[in-house]
């Protein structure tokens, strides 16, 4: 018991050399990767000189009417105290001298000339009417640092947000199999906002406030030397503290962004399964999983909010306690005659420090308010930070057309640590049809992936014409192939766009293309023709309708090498006919690579591949295979032969 009082007294005390050093080192290493990442996120504000001058001359020159709007006070209480004969003003204007005394002598003379010609109250008339003009000079120099600001964290956010965009595009499909997909929709949002309330705004910190206390200071120096090195002892205890609310809020902000995320995941489930959803009567369960997530992003954020919010009345507590101590300390000295001040300038004196709590406060609060932005930024960089597995090399060269073919040599391929692909050799001539089946799981659709370069094989190579595919810019790569994957990708588009996609095609050829797809006739008995508008992943569309528009966008791309993965799968028995008939002319000049579990769909291949477990089990044509006894395809063959008859 004894021990863990003396523990609590004493904490620091208490804590052994090596225990307190790694803390400090622990700390150092916090600070230096949070400031790398602000200093990151300004950088998208370049080129500098578009703008740091201009930003950094509104500054001074606000800054310099700011203070004379507040020394202009010490004159004017002069005159109202009845002090004026006590104005000590120069004889004749001194040469130009970028000082606080040449500024301070030049007014003086000015206002001793109107004192003498107009009286008290046309001096006191001047004095107001050089604190009104002096105002609004610091109002619009403000505002131009204001505007010119705004322009900056717009190209920051827009920088930043195109980074992130363009890093998601070029990383490999793997990454986002491990990623929740609300999670990085966060990133693109919420995190990106963060970034542009948290940590562009607080530029000011970094810039104007600084600038701004050091030249109040010079100023404060120049009035009492003694004064202000009292006040430069109480305003770091203050400073301390806040520093340590910043500290929690950045341990707050990690988990208030990381639940949102996971809240966003759900809205997308939600939004992606709703006929599930519905289905299964499952809407109370989603609810369930949603109300957890958003309670506790509530929770977190009422946290943050409490911690953030408590730096602005500390701040202004400590502010007054410190010009409370300003007051008794001049004061007595004063009253003592210990002090050059007088009356009407130790007044203007502590006015004067009391617009130093402005931006002090400003800094404060923008050092709590930056932890949760920077928390942001590090989610934000570390997408942007995430180098593709699946890139061009150095030194890589564009893929020649597509001649002999394409050869799968001893190739093996693992998703992490779960093998996939086991030493599969298989040669693909020009021209020829290849079909993959097998059950699922077997890898027909990874063996797919790769050819594409979606993924890299873990072992072995993928050759086309003896290139190795690695040694291929990706781009070039994928020119020459033409895919329609076992599920539909359209985008929430025109019919029209759809087809046509990132391609140069004129409008008689998009027909054409549909035309072989069997999706001409349903695209002109829809509202509006080819320019309809699908909806969100097609919605607006049967699976059928889906898919045919997939196959026109592969044939409309004419490519002399196809990836068929089902393509026909969601196809009804008539479509089905058609649209296999039209691939089957396609597919006369060109090489394709299909996957199918109907085996009824690739019996007219020139080899059929079967695959299980990753490996190659069987090869032939379909009439080899079928009369093979006991073989896979015999069995799969049967299978579904019965099961058509049922």
């Amino acid at each position: 018991m004894g021990n863990s009082v003396s523990a609590l007294a004493d904490p620091i005390g208490q804590t052994p050399p090596g225990v307190a050093w790694r803390r400090l080192k622990n700390g150092a290493r916090i600070f230096v990767i949070r400031m790398k990442t602000y200093l990151r996120i300004l950088q998208y504000a370049r080129p500098w000189a578009l703008f740091l001058p201009q930003y950094l001359l509104y500054t001074v020159l606000t800054i310099i009417f700011s203070i004379a709007n507040f020394t202009l006070i010490i004159p004017l209480l002069s005159i109202l105290f009845d002090k004026t004969d006590k104005v000590q003003a120069p004889d004749h204007l001194s040469a130009f001298s970028p000082t606080i005394t040449w500024i301070r002598d030049t007014f003086y003379y000015f206002f001793s000339q109107v004192l003498e010609a107009r009286g008290k109250l046309g001096a006191l008339a001047f004095a107001c009417g050089v604190v009104v003009v002096s105002v609004l000079l610091s109002n619009v120099f403000r505002y131009l640092s204001l505007r010119l600001l705004a322009k900056v964290r717009a190209r920051v956010i827009r920088n930043l947000r195109r980074d992130l965009y363009h890093r998601i595009i070029s990383l490999q499909l793997g990454f986002f199999s491990g990623e929740r997909k609300g999670d990085l929709m966060s990133r693109f949002t919420s995190d990106v906002q963060e970034v542009e309330t948290s940590v562009v705004n607080t530029m000011t910190a970094v810039i104007k406030e600084p600038l701004t206390i050091v030249a109040y200071f010079l100023v404060l120096f120049h009035m009492s030397v003694p004064l202000t090195l009292f006040t430069l002892v109480l305003l770091p205890i203050s400073g301390g503290i806040i520093a340590t609310i910043a500290k929690r809020l950045r341990t707050q902000a990690k988990q208030s962004q990381k639940t949102l995320g996971t809240m966003l995941s759900v809205i997308d489930e939600t939004l992606g399964g709703i006929r599930v959803i519905k289905a299964f009567n499952a809407q109370e369960y989603i609810k369930g999983k949603f109300e957890e997530q958003n309670d506790q992003y509530a929770r977190t954020s009422r946290t943050i909010d409490n911690t953030r919010d408590l730096a602005s009345p500390f701040s202004e507590f400590a502010g007054v306690t410190v010009v409370a101590g300003l007051l008794y300390f001049g004061g007595s000295l004063i009253l003592g005659g210990q002090s050059d001040l007088n009356g009407e300038t130790f007044i203007g004196y502590v006015i004067l420090f009391s617009q130093v709590l402005t931006p002090a406060k400003a800094l404060s609060s923008s050092f709590g308010n930056i932890q949760r932005g920077l928390v942001a930024g590090e989610r934000v960089l570390s997408i942007i930070d995430t180098e593709p597995v699946i890139r061009d090399r150095p030194d890589a060269t564009v893929l020649p057309t597509f001649e002999r073919e394409i050869e799968f040599h001893n190739l093996s391929f693992s998703y992490g640590d779960t093998p996939v692909l086991h030493d599969v050799n298989l040669t693909i001539k020009k021209g020829s049809t290849v079909a993959l089946v097998g059950s699922s799981g077997g890898g027909k659709s990874t063996l797919a992936d790769l050819l594409p370069r979606f993924y890299d094989p873990s072992g072995g190579q993928i050759l086309i014409d003896g290139h190795d595919l690695r040694g291929c810019t990706l781009h070039s790569v994928r020119d020459q192939m033409g895919i329609v994957t076992q599920e539909s990708i359209l985008f929430n588009d025109t019919i029209f766009n759809n087809i046509r996609f990132n391609t140069a095609a004129s409008e008689a050829e998009v027909m054409e293309a549909a035309r072989i797809a069997n999706a001409h006739e349903f695209i002109v008995a829809s509202p509006e023709g080819y320019q309809t508008v699908i909806g969100d992943r097609g919605s607006r569309l049967s699976g059928g309708q889906r898919q045919r528009l997939s196959i026109a966008r592969a044939i409309l791309r004419n490519p002399p090498i196809l990836i068929l993965d089902e393509a026909t799968s969601a196809l009804d028995t008539e479509s089905e006919k058609l649209v296999q008939e039209a691939l089957q002319r396609l597919m006369q000049n060109r090489t394709s690579l299909v996957i199918a579990h109907r085996l009824s769909t690739v019996q007219h291949a020139d080899e059929i591949v079967v695959l299980q477990h990753g490996r190659i089990v069987e090869r032939g044509t379909h009439d080899e295979l079928v009369r093979r006894e006991n073989g896979v395809y015999q069995r799969l063959s049967s299978m579904q032969t019965n099961a058509a008859l049922v």
